[in-house]
Order: C-alpha cells, then structure tokens, then sequence
C-alpha cells in the first residue's frame, strides 16, 4: 500500500476547509491521505464531544461531512478534477461515538466528463461500516471554481480543472 498525505497547499487556491484545512483551528483538521494502488483517500478520524448530537454520539451532519470530504478527495486526487457534490445520500447502521477512532474511506465507482459517482464510509476498529455515504460530483472548470474562491488560481494548478 502506498500512501500520501494530501494538502491543500498542493492545489492552486486558499483553503479554510472546515473540514481539512490544518490551520483551521475551529474545523476537524482531519489529515487525509491517498493509496492509489487501492484507489481510495482516507483518514483517521477520532471527534470530540464538541461535535457531538447525542451527548456520547458524533453529529450525523458531522459524519457526512467527513464523507463528503473523503469522496471530494478521492476525485480531486484520484482523477486530477476539481468537483463539486451535486446529490448525497448516506445509511447509518450504528453510531459514530464521540473519542473513539473510526477510519473514513472514499472511492471514485464511476467517472465521466460530466457525472462522477462516488462512495464512502465510515468504519470502526474492527472493520465495521458505521455509516456509509453515495454522493454524485459535478467537474468545474476554472471559471467556476475561480468565482466560488474569490481568488485566482496558479497556473501550475490549472490543470486540475475542465474547461468551463
């Protein structure tokens, strides 16, 4: 398996992500990496009580942004194309309990010019899939993805963007 950490600083424009920006000191700060023999991005994933619902239980919404991210990732960095989630749905089997370790996991299943589908999950320990997520990306272009940062993107970044 080989492995690397993913950044933000490798793609072209300022991020605050809430959910894996390191510098975001009110965010998750969840440090995600990719494996592309496997083809999949994950992350260690460990909440505290501040994101929590149910007094010992991790918020829901805060689960499926953890999947939204690890799908996010795993086109951005998979298929070299920024995208943005245009539909998600997600299966909760159990909880996600506060100060315990999960892993998340995401997966591109199917990729075309302008559809891609994806899959993601989170699981314990134990291999146990807590919740599991579908969500299906729109490619952006440039344009697009200039406008929604409010910044312009480095010329060295470019290429991770269709053309709008």
């Amino acid at each position: 398996m080989t492995r690397r950490r993913l950044t933000n600083d490798n793609w072209g424009l300022d991020s605050n992500c809430f959910v894996c920006e390191s510098r975001n000191t009110s965010g998750l700060q969840l440090e995600l990496f990719v494996d592309d023999e496997a083809g999949v991005v994950d992350a260690a994933v460990k909440l505290g009580h501040a994101y929590s619902g149910a007094p010992a239980v991790v918020h829901g919404g805060i689960s499926l942004a953890v999947l939204d991210e690890v799908q996010a990732w795993a086109v951005i960095a998979l298929h070299r194309q920024w995208a943005v989630t245009v539909e998600t749905g997600a299966r909760f089997h159990q909880p996600v309990w506060v100060d315990k370790p999960y892993r998340a996991v995401g997966r591109v299943v199917s990729f075309d010019a302008d559809r891609v589908l994806t899959e993601g999950r989170i699981e314990d320990g134990d291999g146990v899939v807590c919740v599991e997520s579908t969500a299906t990306f729109q490619p952006i272009g440039e344009a697009t993805a200039v406008a929604w940062a409010g910044a312009e993107m480095k010329a060295e970044h470019r290429h991770y963007l269709r053309d709008d």
